[in-house]
């Protein structure tokens, strides 16, 4: 290898362990919607769930505004905040499914398609966003922050966009929760 070339293992030293991560996550997920645990009301967490969707969108849009201005542990602090709201967020998701039948979306015409393209959408991005928060956030954290920049222009709006649609799926479904 020629003296200046830097091989990917020493780029990305945490690959495999970000990806076997990316795929364990929404398998685990998959597995643990088959599980049900009755005896447990946790009817509360939802609108929980969907605020934090919500909190880490504004966060997203303040982390960006703090490095674009030059605020770098700001910056910093909130990315570590929204990717603990993320995995917060994901517990509560799947004790909510755990413990409660699966509710219908019940709205009819265009809304109804709506629904079903941003649901599908905010899954499938989220499920993709997993592997790009980590390489990003291992990348700044290495302080790789050319490549960290690089790859943040692509995590950003995907997961500003499942922040976003999980607020409106919960909103779009809400009516629709057992009493």
């Amino acid at each position: 290898m020629e003296p200046n070339v830097v091989n990917v293992e020493q780029k990305e030293p945490y690959k495999k362990l970000i990806i076997a991560v990316s795929i364990a996550i929404p398998l685990v997920v998959a597995v643990l919607f088959g599980v049900k645990v009755p005896g447990y009301d946790l009817s509360f967490l939802p609108p929980i769930y969907a605020t934090i969707n919500g909190v880490t969108a504004v966060l997203l849009v303040s982390a960006l505004i703090a490095i674009k201005n030059g605020k770098r542990k700001l910056h910093e602090n909130l990315m570590k905040t929204n990717i603990a709201l993320s995995a917060a967020f994901l517990v509560m998701y799947v004790l909510y499914h755990m413990t409660s039948d699966p509710t219908s979306y019940g709205g009819e015409g265009a809304l109804k398609y709506i629904y079903f393209f941003i649901l599908i959408t905010h899954i499938l991005l989220s499920v993709a966003v997993i592997p790009l928060v980590l390489f990003t956030f291992v990348r700044a954290w290495r302080g790789d922050y050319v490549r960290h920049r690089a790859l943040a222009k692509i995590t950003f709006p995907i997961w500003l966009y499942v922040a976003v649609t999980g607020v409106i799926v919960y909103l779009m479904i809400s009516p629709y929760y057992a009493a």
